[in-house]
């Protein structure tokens, strides 16, 4: 055994990210291994240096820590505020309305998230559970988080590799990567040096999550845990989940209103005061304009639209893990896809069948689905040979069998059938074609020299640089007696053409793209497969394929310069996973919104970091736990139907706030100027919350809205000086007819106090809850009728206020039941403010320069 200093073996394998790219002889002295694999005493030295072979634990919120963040927001502060000072000041029943408003939005919320407490476990699952390691001399079975650096490790077909490793000895060995780098085929492992500069390209490495496809091989444990290329992905799941954007955005709209309120709560009670009102009573009137102001079924009516959303997602084949993540979809302006099985279908197909000349021929297809159906290792490629040609074998008997080589890259089939008995050999065109002396173009054959052979492979090459994956068929009349073939049985072959094979793009994504463009989002190509592979790609689904850039031309680029690429590049090939989570965060510095699409391992850490994460249900277990949403069907349609919906709910939330900026404000505005200029309060503290309890049910049918078409064509996000100019528009003109309103109360009809209150309630109800029916849409109202649920809850939450006057409760409240004259003058003052309204919200819905509030939103 090569004994190392105990200094060499501190270094932490870490260091070891290229280990495919230096000599064995340097990586075995560094690890100290030797022939024996590692003693127990060792290994247990090493275990307690490195840590075991397991990735750090998500932190998932305890269930009271989870409540406490989402009551922490300001809104919810606000809210809750609001509900206890209501209880204290008497109003029992409204206070105890907003606080299970409160407790219902959170309780929503929190269920609806509770799934990131299953992300370790999921984690677990997804690695083996045992690794084959040689211990004291001898080969033994362990747990796979006992693996260390240093162990030898025995791999064979269909285990899962546990560990990063370099190959020191392999035989016909070959693993399938699709879930670290993206590459559908299986990919050939070998032992010897290997100049690759991305995990894809270390043909002589096997790293941790990959599965053995075929054979068997010796390797050299180099990282374990967090230090692999799997662990390194797996760790974004530990990483703290960043506020997405609509809940930043709600978080800045909370602090809006908390300034609001609070600015104008100290300046009424101050100037009531001051002008030697009564303290108490100028603080209950103060509470209660708070309270009015305060949008507290805001996060109930955010909660049942997104539920709302999340149930119509579900129908439409998508599962929504973060309620917020539907919005995110309807404002995403980005969305960064991997290659293998979202844009393809990560089925190898056969794309083409060449004759000697370069010239479609079935017949190499054929013949190679004769060999791949007797003979074949039923691999990638030898399936989509014999799904190619159905009943290809019929007719055909297997005679005698070479098994493929991986060290010669070919096998063979001794076949009798209607051509006799037939020799066919088929496997790399270099190795192949070396084999032949004839070749076959059509039904003419002829001599093959060099200078064929040179040109086969120049079609060969250029068939690769469109991302096609080719083998070359070669035959020979069998004579004498049949038997097992042996290499010296292939020789003076006839080449017989070359079979090409590509990961096709699926059917829908050219159309989806298409799509998705047409709304306003732009597609980016984020794989880990071969550069060349992705520009085909890229091009057949009419994508800009000018610059395709790889991780190595990722890896040269700072931060700027990357920000600065990426906003004219669509296509990245063999890229690593943190390059992936780069591309994303340096689009999202230029203000995009950004999602991504991914089903790998090597995909979890953009996943996470990106504003929305979407997997899909085939995904690795990693993926789905990064994911904010899961498509239940792998297929970018299902994305842009989700992105419609996201902009249909966004548009229905936008709404409620609209309704709160137009009348919400320009009452409270109202009624604090007249507290300060009227000798006795405009409105009693119990009929200003009444009247905001009204006007809140009036709108429990926003989520069920309807939304124009226009409304769902650009992406939408929060635009938080448009919401303030649409106030700065719509609450003042709220306010003016609330003076007029005052004027003919006073001076024409002589109200008495609890006449006046009585008057102007009704006025405000009417007006609040009826221009919801002007500002719910951009066009005409007559033109666009709203929902039943929302016409219904706004009309019967009216027919209340103005009938309650009318009734023996109206005197708990303070009422009088105003004379019919003082009725018509409310209703013209009324019909006038909703002419005006309508006249000014062209004004007040213009000029929003942000993506995605555009003129047509609803």
């Amino acid at each position: 055994m090569n004994i190392v200093s105990e200094t060499s073996r501190q270094k932490r394998p870490a260091s070891l990210r290229t280990f495919w790219t230096q000599p064995p002889e340097a990586t075995c002295a560094l690890l100290g291994c030797g022939h024996d694999g590692l003693s127990t005493d060792d290994a247990a030295g090493r275990l307690a240096q490195y840590g075991p072979n397991s990735d750090v634990e998500a932190k998932a919120d305890s269930l009271a820590r989870a409540i406490f963040r989402r009551l922490l927001e300001p809104l919810s502060l606000i809210l809750l505020a609001a509900g206890i000072v209501s209880v204290l000041t008497g109003d029992a029943v409204g206070g105890s309305i907003i606080v299970v408003i409160l407790v219902v939005s959170i309780g929503l919320d929190t269920v609806q998230e509770g799934h990131a407490a299953r992300t370790a476990e999921i984690l677990r699952r997804s690695v083996a559970l045992k690794a084959e390691v040689k211990r004291d001399g001898v080969f033994r079975e362990i747990e796979v988080d006992q693996v260390v650096p240093g162990d030898l490790l025995r791999v064979r077909a269909g285990d899962i590799i546990p560990a990063d490793a370099l190959i020191l000895e392999s035989r016909a060995f070959t693993a399938g990567e699709a879930a670290l780098t993206g590459e559908p085929y299986p990919v050939e492992k070998r032992a010897g040096p290997s100049a690759g500069e991305s995990p894809g390209e270390a043909t002589n490495a096997l790293f941790r999550g990959a599965v053995a496809q075929t054979g068997e091989a010796l390797a050299l444990v180099v990282s374990t845990g967090r230090n692999t290329v799997f662990g390194a992905a797996a760790s974004a799941l530990a990483q703290a989940q960043l506020p997405s954007p609509f809940e930043r955005d709600l978080h800045q709209f909370g602090l809006v209103i908390a300034r609001l309120t609070l600015g104008l709560v100290l300046v009424v009670l101050a100037t009531r005061v001051a002008f030697g009102r009564p303290a108490l009573d100028s603080l209950m009137f103060a509470v209660a304009l708070a309270v009015g102001l305060t949008p507290e079924l805001l996060p109930m009516i955010t909660t049942v639209t997104l539920a709302r959303g999340a149930m119509r997602m579900a129908s439409r084949k998508v599962i929504v893990k973060r309620l917020a993540s539907i919005h995110d979809l309807g404002a995403m302006t980005v969305l960064c896809t991997d290659k293998t099985g979202t844009l393809t279908s990560a089925e190898i197909t056969l794309a083409r069948s060449l004759d000697a000349a370069g010239a479609d021929d079935p017949r190499a297809a054929r013949l190679g689905a004769v060999a791949a159906d007797l003979g074949g290792d039923r691999g990638a490629l030898d399936a989509a040979l014999v799904a190619s040609s159905v009943d290809a074998s019929k007719g055909w008997a297997l005679s005698g069998r070479q098994a493929f080589d991986f060290s010669r890259r070919l096998g063979s089939v001794l076949a009798a059938g209607p051509e006799g008995p037939l020799l066919i050999v088929k496997g790399a065109p270099e190795a192949v074609l070396a084999l032949c002396t004839a070749q076959r173009a059509g039904d003419v054959r002829s001599p093959m020299g060099e200078t064929e052979r040179a040109l086969a492979l120049q079609a060969v090459h250029a068939m690769a640089r469109e991302g096609l994956r080719t083998i070359a068929i070669a035959s020979r009349a069998w004579s004498g007696a049949t038997h097992e073939i042996e290499a010296d049985d292939e020789r003076e072959l006839v080449f017989e053409g070359l079979c090409a094979f590509a990961d096709p793009p699926k059917a829908t994504a050219a159309t989806a793209i298409a799509r998705l463009g047409a709304a306003g989002v732009r597609l980016k190509i984020l794989s880990g497969d071969d550069p060349i592979v992705v520009k085909r790609l890229a091009g057949l689904v009419r994508l800009n394929t000018q610059t395709v850039l790889s991780g190595t031309d990722i890896a040269a680029l700072s931060d700027d310069a990357l920000a600065v690429q990426v906003q004219t590049v669509d296509a990245y090939g063999r890229l690593a996973p943190d390059q992936k989570s780069r591309i994303v965060k340096a689009l999202q510095a230029r203000g995009e919104v950004v999602g991504f699409l991914g089903d790998g391992i090597n995909d979890a850490p953009a996943l996470k970091g990106a504003d929305i994460g979407l997997s899909v249900a085939g995904a690795t277990g990693v993926a789905q736990a990064a994911a904010d949403m899961i498509l239940l069907a792998s297929d970018l349609e299902v994305v842009a139907d989700g992105v419609q919906e996201g902009r249909r709910t966004f548009a229905n939330i936008l709404k409620y706030v609209r309704m709160g900026a137009s009348s919400n404000f320009g009452n409270m505005l109202s009624m604090a100027v007249a507290s300060m200029a009227l000798p006795f309060l405009p409105m009693l503290p119990t009929q200003i919350l009444l009247n905001n309890l009204l006007y809140d049910l009036s709108e429990i049918g926003i989520p069920f809205d309807d939304v124009r078409p226009e409304a769902t064509q650009r992406p939408q996000v929060w635009d938080m000086h448009g919401l303030l100019r649409f106030a700065g528009v719509m609450g003042p003109l709220s306010s003016l007819f609330d003076f007029l309103t005052f004027g003919a109360l006073l001076f024409v009809f002589h109200a008495t106090p609890d006449a006046f209150r009585t008057a102007w309630f009704l006025e405000s109800m009417a007006t609040q809850i009826l221009v919801i029916f002007i500002i719910r849409t951009n066009g005409r109202p007559w033109q666009d009728l709203p929902s039943p649920a929302l016409a219904i809850s706004s009309l019967v939450a009216l027919l209340v206020a103005i009938a309650l006057p009318f009734t023996p409760m109206g005197a708990w409240f303070g009422f009088e039941a105003p004379p019919p004259a003082m009725i018509l003058g409310i209703a013209g003052v009324v019909v006038t403010y909703l002419v005006c309204a309508e006249l000014l919200k062209p004004l007040a819905l213009s000029g929003r320069k942000r993506i995605g509030v555009s003129p047509g939103a609803p």
